[in-house]
């Protein structure tokens, strides 16, 4: 099963500095934040505050080409976690025909963004994600989650949707 989810935020991990995609369901209270690498995060960053860049981006690209085969994207799905990864499949359509791809988790939220199109999670990640948070021996793991659920606009800062 599949859950819709939407972009929450986009902010830094005060632990380990990185930036973290912020993602809840749009039915309920589930938060999963997605560690993603700070090229991926200027891209997301660069579509939530709606900035025009002299050139195209790569996922600005991406977006082109897509319109130009007249292909539309339906949805991405976050379908995986695997070893503390997370894993996304984008589903393209194109003259009936469904195509999948794999992608990282960054790049399709990036397109989802521009394209906008509808966020899932595989309810296999959120119960994964959660088991595997409880049994991690990271540091201050449990403290973070707590942490990013009681998050408010605020606290998201300039980045909040």
């Amino acid at each position: 099963m599949e859950v819709e989810m939407k972009i929450r935020g986009l902010m830094m991990d005060p632990v380990t500095n990185m930036p973290i995609v912020i993602l809840k369901d749009v039915n309920g209270n589930t938060i999963l934040p997605i560690w993603v690498g700070i090229y991926e995060a200027n891209a997301i960053a660069l579509e939530i505050e709606k900035v025009a860049t002299p050139r195209p981006m790569t996922h600005d690209l991406i977006k082109t080409l897509l319109m130009g085969l007249d292909a539309q994207m339906r949805k991405i799905v976050v379908n995986e976690l695997r070893d503390d990864t997370f894993y996304a499949v984008i589903w393209l359509e194109r003259n009936g025909e469904t195509i999948t791809v794999d992608s990282r988790p960054s790049d399709a939220l990036a397109l989802a963004l521009r394209l906008d199109c509808p966020i899932f999670v595989d309810d296999s990640v959120l119960k994964s994600s959660k088991t595997a948070n409880a049994v991690s021996d990271r540091v201050n793991n449990d403290e973070l989650r707590r942490w990013l659920e009681g998050l408010n606009d605020e606290d998201l800062g300039r980045y909040k949707m």
